[in-house]
């Protein structure tokens, strides 16, 4: 906000150049000051205090910079089906990732069929003709994402469907090698089926090896149909078939975020109406999934879908928070922001019911007795008890056009008037500020929706400046939901600066339900966004400051917010923040203190009226060698401070004190 003072539309103001004027007249009755708002809050022992919301941090997950395959799921093959095409990546094609192997005189054919695929869904395959099998057989080699991990000793499911397209059966072996030929496991089948038939095996390598490929060998002449070649190590998070990989997923876990927004993004409203990411074809068996291009330029085998989502949401302890698409494609589909392309499309108003019908039929999926319809599919897949949703995102920072907003509306009432109970949001485009903010916010403050969806980058010196952003807005009008914001940078000057702006957000806790640092995951070697929260390889994972942060607040939230707690000296300092909340379900008080500057700050308040016990309470602090440093040190240790607190913050630190008010 350039100026904090100005009026607000419930949110922010019109630009006075821009039609909506009528929009601002209409709400300016109900626009009222934040200070004249804050008198309603009760006092408890002479301090102001409020409910906020108890869901306030949680986590976005968009399949960008290879965070689904290639990252979340396990899935260790690449290009598992050989559906990749040109339309993923220029250079790619249906056998990307695979290598024909005709080592030890073998020699023979590779081709690419789609004639009589496993499922129409999944419509390439490759046929194997072997003429001599020679002495080592003739095959495929796969490299995985940048070679295929794996570690002495443990065991990795092997699957593949196969069929017969000669008379004699057809012995198969298949390894784990090194990029040389070493052999680190071996196993065989042998394919014998006319008819598509899935074979699973377990290999157990006697080595360990960060780039190793999987091997397919026919040992023998004929002819073999060849598809979903698999390979997911046995131990997945929580032991889930088709499951997720166990470190980035026990990463995700450990912020113990309250929900959990998914698929995407951009990725969701796609790159044309062709392109956008319709959740039915991402549930049932992996082989019948519809696989598509990725928005971000790779490919999404979606056997990570919306069952798997689900079921890692109740994994961990989230609320699940989908994200469709609002019936109309991203406004830079075919182009980019730069340089435009052909713009936002609509569905058909024609085909609007049947697309409504979808998003009814997701609420019904996650919700519905397992004696419905699509409720009896999420049974099929194993889980007959609903998966309790409560919200549900429409769009995702979607050009304000008519078109939009007449599908947006088509679908929001649709669903409230089906299912009352679930929390609708909204989307007020992928600014802070600017025409589709201003036209997203009159359109939310005209019907009232529940909530609307926020995002921004910036840089932390925006951050630093911004802590007061939500102060002003209407608690009368749409909550708010950041679902995507992050300063740009991994240092923790990046994360103060972002610890200090969520200090913010708890004070206004009651207005923002819901925030989201994004995005969450990222391969090192394949970024198409920077920054991210969690970098990782095929072997390691790495945890930036701004993961700390956002850890600390998750893990030490509250749903009482108490105002004026915490005063500083320097009095005038412009980088140092609190916020004091209250856990009601532990009695725990929590003060977050935030210095974001080169010197220290000292902190005072008074802890009696708060109820802390003295000598109940301990200190985590997150620090560092300076606001460069990208490896922060994290302190928790036992805190006696008295009836008065008296504590100062080291530079570029964050403090969060946990206080016990009962036994």
């Amino acid at each position: 906000m350039k100026n904090t003072n100005k009026w607000y539309a419930a949110k922010r103001p019109l630009p006075g150049m821009v039609a909506c004027l009528a929009a601002v007249l209409s709400s300016l009755s109900a626009n009222v000051t934040y200070a004249q708002q804050q008198t309603a809050g009760p006092l408890v022992n002479g301090i102001p205090a409020k409910t906020i919301s108890p869901n306030l941090f949680g986590i976005f997950f968009e399949d960008i910079s290879y965070a689904a395959d290639g990252g979340l799921y396990a899935e260790l093959i690449q290009n598992r089906s050989f559906e990749y095409t040109p339309a993923d990546r220029r250079n790619w094609h249906s056998l990307t990732a695979w290598e024909y192997l005709t080592k030890g005189y073998g020699y023979g054919s590779l081709s690419v069929e789609t004639k009589a695929p496993v499922h129409p869904n999944n419509p390439h395959y490759v046929v194997l003709n072997v003429d001599d099998a020679g002495q080592e057989g003739v095959g495929l080699v796969n490299e995985g994402f940048d070679g295929i991990v794996i570690r002495a000793g443990e065991q990795y499911d092997f699957s593949v469907f196969t069929r017969l397209l000669s008379a004699q059966p057809i012995p198969v072996t298949v390894q784990l090698r090194s990029k040389k030929g070493e052999i680190y496991a071996e196993t065989t089948f042998t394919a014998d089926a006319k008819n598509w038939k899935k074979y699973s095996l377990a290999l157990t390598p006697g080595k360990s090896d960060d780039s190793a490929r999987l091997a397919i060998v026919a040992k023998t002449k004929g002819i073999l149909a060849i598809d979903m070649v698999s390979l997911f190590p046995h131990k997945t998070f929580h032991g889930r078939a088709n499951g997720l990989r166990s470190d980035l997923s026990q990463a995700i876990a450990d912020l113990q975020p309250k929900f959990m927004r998914f698929p995407g993004g951009c990725l969701v409203h796609g790159d044309g109406l062709d392109n956008m990411y319709r959740w039915k074809n991402t549930i049932g068996p992996v082989e019948e999934r519809k696989e598509q291009r990725n928005i971000w330029s790779y490919h999404q085998s979606t056997g990570l879908g919306y069952f798997e989502y689900f079921q890692f949401c109740e994994d961990i302890g989230a609320k699940p928070l989908p994200v469709v698409p609002a019936a109309v494609s991203c406004q830079n589909s075919g182009g980019t922001w730069v340089i435009g392309g052909t713009g936002q499309k609509a569905l058909p108003l024609a085909d609007m019911p049947a697309y409504i019908q979808e998003v009814l039929d997701l609420v019904e999926y996650a919700n519905g007795p397992a004696t419905s319809k699509w409720g009896a599919k999420r049974a099929a897949a194993g889980h007959p008890a609903p998966f309790h949703l409560e919200y549900l995102a429409i769009g995702n920072e979607d050009k304000q056009t008519p078109e939009f907003r007449e599908r947006f509306k088509m679908i929001y009432d649709a669903v409230k008037k089906k299912y009352p109970n679930i929390t609708l949001i909204g989307t007020s485009g992928p600014g802070f500020e600017g025409e589709d903010f201003e036209e997203g916010w009159a359109f939310a403050n005209k019907y009232g929706w529940q909530m609307m969806d926020e995002h921004y980058y910036e840089n932390p010196e925006w951050f630093l400046a911004h802590t007061h952003r939500y102060d002003q807005y209407n608690r009368n009008a749409s909550k708010v939901y950041i679902g995507e914001y992050a300063s740009k940078g991994n240092t923790l000057f990046n994360a103060m600066s972002e610890a200090l702006y969520m200090t913010g957000l708890e004070r206004n806790g009651d207005v923002v339900s819901m925030a989201s640092y994004a995005p969450l995951l990222a391969r090192t070697a394949h970024t198409s966004w920077n920054p991210n929260l969690i970098y990782f390889t095929g072997s390691s994972v790495s945890l930036t400051p701004n993961y700390y942060v956002q850890q600390l607040f998750s893990r030490n939230n509250g749903d009482v917010y108490y105002d004026n707690v915490v005063s500083f000296s320097p009095a005038d300092s412009h980088t140092a923040s609190a916020s004091c909340v209250k856990d009601t379900k532990t009695g725990d008080v929590i003060i977050k203190l935030v210095n974001a500057g080169d010197t220290p700050v000292t902190a005072t308040a008074s802890l009696p009226p708060l109820g802390a016990r003295s000598g109940m309470a301990v200190i985590t602090v997150l620090s560092g060698e300076s606001k460069t440093s990208t490896q922060p040190v994290i302190k928790t240790t036992d805190f006696k401070p008295g009836e008065t607190l008296n504590y100062t913050l080291p530079p570029y630190s964050l403090s969060v004190i946990r206080a016990k008010t009962r036994d």
